[in-house]
């Protein structure tokens, strides 16, 4: 039997590190080899703000995953995002040259490279340019272009930027932890590999993955990406509001928040307390779980009027663009009590949890299945996602006539990995070669 290769995923988020290894099984689904988790103390809202601290949540995850695997890993996808991540829609085309007309894999990947040549913001470097639909001179909404007769190729882009800085501070800090950075990828997409179904992507869904310091948003339509955006506000504005609501130590109030914590004050009973520990010397408080819940209606209140905002803004301007599958919730902050009922009240559409099921093996442990992976889950699955892609693409590339494939071909690169790392790993390996 072909030995099947393992894939690593690495989420670096802002309250914990998690490394997922994993084997596609004969079914192509995950197996789950290894799960380690660490809590994450050297990263802010998505952005590494101490390396130190970094490095040993990285390792310690890293660690935890190796030993319940029985495997020593090395390659690694990382989900990066926070705050400096930002995206915007683009317009490209290029002219096809060869004399018969037709429309090669070369011509699509000529685009795609032009794409990343567009000007950004100092200090900004594109991450994903990801094509949404294409145009063949006059005819338009085309998906897959190749095999086609045409002079001009253009395409709308949804580009995805991020700080140099930022993308250059998690690959130190992967490499200083003894791994080789394979591939980096967005973490809302890898959130939407694992928990989305195709059907949903095709009847159009938004994506809210709910971090401790973000909440990273993704909206599809058509099976293709329409739409991203970063929320600066996670988890942990909730917990701040009940730390300070309730004057009570951080570690308590998420402690609170988790056991007791609901987004709907109507769900709760007028009289229903919960007594908890307070400061060292100090006696036990006493608190209103119906007080506790208005404190997080009103902060969780605060980020969903911000998605909902996302979603009308993206729809505003067509009604073909409306959303038939409604919202997917995923992510830590996903599993507050009563959060679905509440999102369906403030936008007015279907809300389902997204658990990461789908593509997991059927015998896989329940509390891997928990939100809080998907993230992980998503980018352990990345390198099976491409092989699949591949396959798709050579079936479809076999379907073009032989008389139409004189031009050599040439293999569909992933430019958004490859002029990303080859720029970036490069500089990384200069900067740590003078640290050292």
């Amino acid at each position: 039997m072909k030995q099947r290769s393992i894939s690593v995923g690495l989420d670096i988020g802002t309250t914990k590190t998690a490394t997922i290894i994993g084997r596609e099984n004969e079914y192509g689904k995950l197996d789950i080899l290894g799960l380690g988790v660490a809590k994450s103390k050297g990263v802010h809202r998505g952005v590494v703000s101490n390396q130190v601290q970094t490095i040993q949540s990285i390792k310690k995850a890293v660690e935890q995953s190796e030993r319940l695997s029985g495997h020593t890993i090395k390659d690694i996808t990382v989900g990066i995002a926070g705050q400096h991540i930002r995206s915007l829609q683009h317009n490209d085309y290029v002219t096809i040259s060869n004399s018969e007309g037709v429309i090669r894999a070369e011509d699509v990947n000529r685009l795609k490279a032009q794409a990343y040549k567009l000007k950004m913001r100092a200090g900004e470097e594109i991450i994903h340019a990801l094509p949404q639909d294409y145009t063949i001179d006059d005819q338009t909404e085309i998906k897959d272009p190749v095999g086609m007769y045409g002079n001009r190729l253009e395409a709308n882009f949804h580009i995805v930027a991020g700080q140099i800085s930022s993308i250059r501070n998690i690959a130190i800090c992967v490499q200083k932890a003894g791994l080789n950075l394979k591939a980096i990828t967005l973490e809302p997409l890898a959130s939407a590999d694992s928990v989305l179904m195709k059907e949903e992507k095709e009847a159009g869904v938004t994506l809210v993955d709910i971090g401790g310091g973000t909440t990273d948003l993704a909206i599809f339509k058509g099976g293709i990406l329409r739409h991203t955006a970063v929320i600066p506000y996670g988890g942990d504005i909730i917990t701040k509001a009940i730390e300070e609501g309730c004057s009570l130590i951080n570690a308590t109030a998420e402690e609170l928040k988790i056991k007791y914590g609901s987004a709907w004050p109507g769900m709760i009973g007028s009289n229903e307390i919960v007594s908890v520990r307070g400061l060292k010397g100090r006696p036990r408080k006493e608190i209103s779980l119906r007080f506790l819940s208005g404190m997080i209606y009103a902060t969780v209140e605060k980020i969903f009027k911000i998605v909902d905002n996302e979603i009308k803004n993206y729809g505003s301007s067509n009604q073909n663009r409306k959303l038939i599958a409604g919202i997917v919730l995923t992510g830590g902050g996903s599993q507050l009590k009563h959060l679905k009922q509440l999102v369906e009240y403030i936008c007015g559409i279907d809300v389902r949890i997204g658990r990461p099921t789908e593509h997991l093996a059927g015998d896989s442990d329940e509390a891997t299945c928990s939100p809080k992976f998907a993230t992980g889950i998503g980018l352990a699955m990345n390198p099976f996602m491409d092989v699949q892609d591949e396959k798709e693409s050579v079936e479809k590339k076999e379907c073009i006539p032989k008389e139409e494939e004189k031009e050599k071909r040439i293999e569909e690169k992933d430019f958004s990995r490859k002029r990303l790392w080859e720029k970036l790993m490069d500089g990384t390996r200069r900067f740590l070669e003078r640290v050292e």
